[in-house]
């Protein structure tokens, strides 16, 4: 039996819709058990009511980044910022440095999926950023290879990438994650799941 966490930060819903598609790919992978948790929001209330976020959001909080060492694969997913990760994302990150010292995740896989406002507003960046930081980890990392047919999509405006699932959302976050997005994330998760049992085992 492996592990696999699906770690999230959604501001209005898109990657809590793909975390649930790439955990969906995951637990298609027979013997593996898929958790899926959310990190804390650092927007004050009032602000993010007023900011139109989506608060009733189904995944647990983790708090304690201690609970990393219990998974054998961790994919994260956070909307991008400037081309990086988002706060919320980064302020979880940024309390490992005990289980870094200690080299609790080396070894394990670690892979990423992300949300842009426009097309190309980052996506790429905000991935391999997040592999940077995986690779301090000692983490195996892990992205989405030309296997899958989605990425190649060539009839519709799609996210994916090589280094992750990705979904566009709109200048006003209106656009939802389409089902070529979707595919790709359950890929991703599928892929995860599939190499985190080899590895595993």
């Amino acid at each position: 039996m492996s592990k696999v966490l699906v770690i999230y930060y959604s501001s209005f819903g898109h990657i809590e819709t793909m975390a649930k598609a790439v955990a969906e790919g995951a637990r298609g992978v027979s013997g593996t058990q898929v958790d899926v948790c959310r990190v804390a929001e650092l927007v004050p209330d009032d602000i993010a009511e007023r900011s139109g976020y989506k608060r009733d959001q189904d995944a647990p909080q983790l708090d304690d980044p201690n609970a990393l060492v219990d998974y054998d694969a961790i994919i994260i997913g956070t909307p991008t910022r400037y081309g990086n990760m988002a706060s919320q994302m980064r302020n979880f990150w940024d309390k490992t440095g005990g289980i870094w010292a200690q080299g609790k995740l080396v070894g394990k896989v670690g892979s990423a999926f992300t949300s842009t406002a426009s097309q190309h507003g980052g996506q790429e960046t905000t991935l391999t950023s997040i592999h940077t930081m995986l690779f301090h980890l000692g983490m195996v990392v892990v992205g989405v290879p030309y296997s899958c047919q989605a990425l190649s999509e060539l009839n519709e405006v799609s996210g994916g990438t090589p280094y992750g699932a990705t979904t566009i959302a709109g200048g006003d976050a209106s656009r939802q994650p389409s089902d070529n997005e979707l595919t790709i994330a359950r890929f991703q998760g599928q892929h995860v799941a599939e190499l985190t049992s080899k590895l595993a085992s």
